[in-house]
């Protein structure tokens, strides 16, 4: 059984070089869940999808779906110490059961690939905050101090 401890991490560069090696495609092999809430604000990944922590129960059964196409997903928060990894950890132990009862969820949910991004959205602005092509809305005054 996966833990918190066990999950796997994803390093920004690893991120950075699926997003550029996927930037002109329609449908990518990965998502990318924030699940900041109101430290959202100043920028995000680009692609990445926000869904405050707050609202992550409520919409898991949605996100399991929407996801069940992805070969990875990655999930974050500001330093993807609590938040990234608690949501990653619901994902996957919510999603074999939900995809089970859609059909044909067995193989979907043993070839996924969950993650936490290392050093969570704070480590990635570090080293991408000013490349447009990784990064949207970002405003570094906000993460000077973080």
């Amino acid at each position: 059984m996966t833990t918190i401890a066990s999950l796997r991490r994803m390093s920004a560069k690893s991120l950075s070089e699926k997003i550029l090696a996927e930037k002109d495609a329609a449908n990518t092999s990965f998502a990318i869940i924030d699940v900041r809430d109101d430290d959202h604000i100043g920028g995000h990944i680009r692609g990445s999808t926000n869904i405050p922590i707050g609202q992550l129960d409520a919409m898991m059964p949605t996100l399991v779906r929407r996801l069940q196409d992805k070969k990875t997903v990655v999930f974050h928060c500001a330093l993807s110490q609590q938040r990234g990894p608690s949501a990653a950890l619901k994902y996957l132990r919510e999603k074999d059961g939900l995809l089970r009862s859609l059909g044909g969820g067995e193989a979907i949910a043993a070839e996924q690939e969950v993650y936490v991004l290392d050093r969570g959205f704070v480590g990635w602005q570090q080293v991408y905050g000013d490349d447009e092509r990784l990064t949207e809305g970002y405003v570094k005054d906000i993460w000077e101090n973080y």
